[in-house]
């Protein structure tokens, strides 16, 4: 998918399907163009001006057709935890629902196999497996791409034995209203300022590792370490606790003795679980550093990494 940005009351413009067989051979594809009724966000990136996605057809136009090639399938994408949550989103909206209920990440695929990648770029899985992207960020093309490269890591895992890292696709089931973002030449339909924004059900099943204690600051994450956030952040929250739960993290909602971790962007702020972080010595981190971090947690069991000599404070 392209997307007019990363926030939560941002639209699909573009989606793609390849719908494949269980050995990952093409079975068909399709594409469309999505009216988002705002601005397109940022064209430099995927080229689709406001003109010409003024004529394509508003998500709900295409929802029928989209959800019949997502029905009994298992959702395979590249930071799939993304394209779930807009596609939710976009259902959500349009008073409907996916009737997707797994997920793949492709990023989390290649950790599980030990892929030598230098990077989690969809354009470097690609160059692992000799897949040639013609058109960097449009739909169709980066579709294709994936499903290429996603064949070979297919059968790889059925040659190793290794587990495919199935999530859960949970429907957006609560939604709430706010002030609306400016939006080019588009009228919010309830006509008095407000966007609509949905979340997710957080009722999560519980961390399947035992809690290793706190992040030693310098250190890596652990998987079953206890993450709490608290205030505003740049990445969409939801969006944030699902990566953090997918890398084996245990995203709590409050902040006790035994959190490990407060991710904050204003460790200075008054909250409650910034007060309860201060008074228990709970380490902190901002947003950018804790993301960091979830590039490489450490598996349950392994040692952290020990932080270098004179490490930088976690606040820094």
């Amino acid at each position: 998918m392209e997307t007019t940005g990363l926030a939560r009351d941002d639209r699909i413009i573009s989606a793609a399907v390849y719908r494949l067989d269980a050995r990952g051979e093409v079975e068909d594809h399709w594409y469309t163009l999505v009216n988002p009724e705002r601005d397109p966000g940022p064209v430099w990136i995927h080229g689709l001006t406001s003109e010409v996605l003024e004529a394509a057809p508003l998500f709900p136009d295409i929802a029928a057709e989209f959800a019949a090639r997502l029905d009994g399938r298992v959702l395979v994408a590249h930071n799939a935890v993304f394209d779930w949550s807009m596609i939710a989103r976009e259902y959500a909206r349009a008073r409907l629902t996916a009737p997707t209920r797994q997920r793949l990440c492709t990023i989390a695929l290649s950790k599980e196999l030990g892929l030598p990648l230098p990077n989690h770029k969809l354009e470097s899985l690609a160059a692992h497996f000799g897949v040639v992207q013609e058109r960097a960020h449009h739909a169709l093309d980066d579709a294709r791409v994936l499903a290429e490269a996603f064949r070979p890591s297919l059968q790889a895992a059925a040659r190793g034995g290794v587990r495919l890292p199935l999530l859960e696709c949970r429907p957006l089931t609560e939604w709430t209203e706010g002030p609306a973002r400016p939006r080019v030449g588009y009228q919010p339909s309830d006509g008095h300022g407000y966007a609509r924004s949905w979340r997710a059900s957080r009722r999560r099943p519980p961390c399947p590792y035992p809690n290793p204690g706190r992040y030693e600051p310098g250190g890596t994450l652990v998987q079953g370490m206890r993450v709490a956030f608290s205030g505003d952040t740049s990445v969409d929250r939801d969006l944030l606790e699902d990566r953090a739960v997918e890398a084996g993290l245990h995203v709590a909602t409050s902040v006790s003795r035994l959190t490990s971790l407060l991710v904050t962007n204003d460790p200075g702020s008054t909250t409650s679980k910034v007060v309860k972080a201060t008074a228990f010595g709970t380490p902190v981190l901002d947003e950018a550093a804790f993301c960091h971090l979830l590039r490489d947690v450490t598996p349950a069991g392994r040692a952290a990494v020990p932080p270098p000599a004179h490490a930088p404070d976690a606040e820094g």
